[in-house]
């Protein structure tokens, strides 16, 4: 299936924002599912392919997870490219759920993006960023080095949730991870 196939820009009911996903969230990724459900009930639409305008941290925590980290313009980063959706407030409120922004693993803020094609964009967009609270922790843990996408190379050794120990919680793991001695191979974690 192409990147595109099966994507329709209609608009979703009630938009209460732009979200640009750069992770998990996007085409062919684990949590794209959520996404095209939200896509089926009205509550998302797909906008186009983009990249930040500023370079950000992208870096993967614990078990492959991507993160966003709100260091705009910091050493080592590139501009970061992703997919937008307008979504609802429906929508909104699942997405932020699996973002877990109530329980302090990512929060959702502003962020410039634009199109890397002709095909649209606009401002109001928001992104959801690694929780401040351990992100300039977890760019010291990586290094100091980003990716510009998160595709199938650095999604290798990704854990979905359900398959992750059970007995810590996601900041206790996070906790852990930026905690730990950086490797060449964190698949482990």
């Amino acid at each position: 299936m192409g990147v595109d196939e099966g994507r329709e820009n209609h608009r979703p009911a009630a938009v209460a924002t732009h979200i640009f996903t750069y992770g998990t969230l996007k085409t062919g990724f684990s949590n794209h599912g959520l996404i095209q459900d939200l896509m089926r009930s009205g509550d998302v639409a797909f906008r186009c392919n983009c990249r930040t305008v500023e370079p950000h941290p992208l870096v993967c925590g614990p078990y492959r997870v991507p993160f966003l980290l709100n260091l705009p313009g910091a050493a080592g980063a590139d501009r970061v490219s992703g997919e937008l959706y307008a979504v609802s407030a429906r929508g909104l409120a699942r997405l932020d759920e699996l973002e877990g922004t109530e329980r302090g693993h990512y929060e959702r803020l502003p962020i410039k993006v634009e199109p890397t094609a002709e095909d649209g964009g606009g401002g109001g967009v928001e992104a959801y960023f690694a929780e401040k609270s351990y992100a300039i922790e977890m760019w010291e843990r990586c290094g100091k080095r980003g990716y510009w996408v998160y595709g199938e190379k650095e999604a290798r050794g990704y854990v979905k949730r359900k398959d992750r120990p059970q007995d810590l919680s996601f900041l206790e793991q996070i906790e852990q991870f930026v905690s730990s001695s950086s490797s060449s191979d964190d698949d482990e974690f």
